[in-house]
């Protein structure tokens, strides 16, 4: 719909974008597949691999982070193990590219905090994310961090937040053990006659 031109200027924005968060990211992460003019495409792979053996922290533990900040997961370890793929769109705009920015800063200082030994590496705010208002708000609260920077990571979140609706759950078992909320079949069958 948008024919050749516009086609093509949108392709020139995510370019834009993804080079944006790139220059304002890349002395957070490891930025991989950098092209000879350190420039990527509309795309860009932050490299979180290392992350593992410094700081005991997964990629996993960064998406699910990401939520208490109001952002659901870019692509995870695709197209390598360990990374976030970030593609941002021609129709994002500077102030949601800060605000993006601004989420994964935070979350490489929270992460940093556990490689200096600040933070308990069992219990911190990465391997509990996301946190919902039923546990913030609740009567018992035994992390060793504050309600606040569980909820409240960043000064936006007072005025707009997204509260994830359930916990941390185990991926893995998740998978492998899926429960349908939906009603039974039978009563399809019982509807239909």
């Amino acid at each position: 719909m948008l024919g050749g031109e516009g086609l093509t200027e949108s392709t020139r924005y995510a370019i834009l974008n993804a080079n944006y968060l790139r220059a304002k990211l890349e002395q957070h992460y490891p930025i991989l597949y950098v092209g000879d003019e350190g420039m990527v495409a509309h795309e860009m792979i932050l490299d979180c691999r290392d992350f593992k053996r410094s700081a005991g922290v997964d990629v996993s533990d960064i998406a699910k982070r990401l939520m208490d900040y109001g952002f659901h997961a870019p692509t995870v370890s695709f197209p390598v193990a360990e990374t976030l793929m970030v593609e941002p769109t021609e129709s994002e705009s500077m102030a949601e590219l800060d605000r993006f920015v601004e989420a994964m800063v935070g979350i490489r200082q929270e992460i940093a905090a556990l490689e200096r030994g600040e933070s308990d590496k069992a219990d911190n705010l990465l391997k509990n994310a996301p946190h919902t208002s039923e546990e913030v708000c609740g009567n018992d609260w035994t992390h060793p961090y504050t309600r606040e920077q569980a909820a409240f990571p960043v000064a936006v979140n007072r005025d707009w937040k997204y509260w994830p609706g359930v916990s941390r759950v185990d991926n893995a078992y998740g998978d492998r053990n899926l429960i349908c909320t939906c009603p039974p079949i039978e009563e399809y069958a019982t509807v239909e006659a």
